[in-house]
This record gives structure tokens, C-alpha cells and sequence, in this order.
């Protein structure tokens, strides 16, 4: 009977199934499409203060509360809508972030416009290229960069919000703008040989 190979992956993903399938699906893998782009912004925006675990596991709710991320139609959020997503349970009711998320939403669309898509003005930071860092470890990997600064600074300029640099860090991470898989990572040279 053959022994079965263990891949190794980022230490951060090891808490449970649905963190590993993330992981080893997702993260770090290069996202071109403008509703995914939107629905990473909203998430990682409610993110602010809390463990992106606590988001994840509320995927699914956040996906029914906002209409599978259309950002035309979370754009055209009225106040009923927000308070209804404050009475939600499966989301985080934080008001503050439920408005920037609507908010947000409104400026995307702006930015599609203004860009031809939101996923050609992120990527235009780095000429549409993803950055390889080739950590050896996590503990190595920066909450945020210079990168990340500047494109928080751009993006509260438009007029975003919930966005500081290191929420932008994380979705640059997510969206694979930056690929911060360690090395020894599984991930790491599947995502740099794409």
C-alpha cells in the first residue's frame, strides 16, 4: 500500500478544512474578474479587526446579503437595504462597513468606467504582473508594503473606504497581485509557473 504524500502548504491555512481548500483553490491565485475583484474588496473590507477565518466561514451568508456581489445592484443599496443587512446574522453588522461596502460599490463602478475594468486599475500597479516574494517563512510575510500604502492612498483618493494599507495588503494577497505562498509551499511555484 502506497503512502500517501503529505503537500506542504502555508502554516496559516492548517486550522481546518475549509482554510486549506482556500488556500490550495484560491489564495494567492491571479484574479482578473471584475465580480470576483468586488466580492474580495467587500470581504476583505469587513475584515477590518477581525481574523479573515471569521469572514470566510461567513462566505456563503455575505453572497445571499449581497446579491452575489453585482456591483451594480449592491451600488443601488438604499438605506432599507442597509438596515436590513445591520439585521443580518450571518454577516458582520457592523454599519459602518455594511455603508462602505455600498459605497464601495458605487466608486467600482466608477472605476470600471473610468479604467475600462477595476481588475485593468488594481493590476495597472504592477503592470499587470503578479510579484513573487519567495518567503521561507510566514512569520516573514509584511502586513502590508509600500505597494499596499499607495494603493490605499489612490483608493481613498476615488473615494473608497474601509481600505488602509493593510486590508489592501490582504486582498492584493488574495488576488494574487502578490504571491506570498512560502516557498516550500505546494502553491508557491504552481501559481509562478501559471
Amino acid at each position: 500500500m502506497k503512502k500517501k504524500i503529505e503537500l506542504e502548504r502555508c502554516s496559516w491555512c492548517l486550522k481546518d478544512g475549509m482554510y486549506i481548500k482556500y488556500h490550495d483553490e484560491e489564495w494567492g491565485t491571479p484574479v482578473f474578474d471584475d465580480r470576483k475583484q468586488f466580492e474580495f474588496l467587500v470581504l476583505e473590507s469587513a475584515q477590518a479587526g477581525l481574523s479573515w477565518y471569521t469572514i470566510l466561514s461567513r462566505r456563503e451568508n455575505y453572497r445571499r446579503a449581497y446579491l452575489n456581489f453585482d456591483v451594480e445592484k449592491v451600488a443601488n443599496f438604499t438605506e432599507h437595504d442597509i438596515e436590513r443587512l445591520v439585521q443580518d446574522e450571518g454577516i458582520i453588522r457592523n454599519k459602518m462597513k455594511i455603508k462602505a461596502s455600498v459605497n464601495n460599490a458605487r466608486k467600482f463602478i466608477e472605476a470600471q468606467k473610468d479604467y475600462g475594468s477595476f481588475s485593468k486599475y488594481i493590476w495597472g500597479f504592477t503592470g499587470g504582473k503578479p510579484m513573487v516574494n519567495g518567503w521561507a517563512t510566514v512569520a516573514e510575510i509584511p502586513a502590508k508594503t509600500e505597494l499596499s500604502e499607495r494603493i490605499s492612498k489612490d483608493l481613498k483618493s476615488i473615494g473608497f473606504q474601509f481600505l488602509g494599507p493593510t486590508i489592501v495588503y490582504a486582498h492584493l494577497q488574495a488576488i494574487g497581485i502578490v504571491n506570498d505562498h512560502i516557498k516550500s509551499c505546494f502553491r508557491f511555484d504552481e501559481i509562478v509557473n501559471m
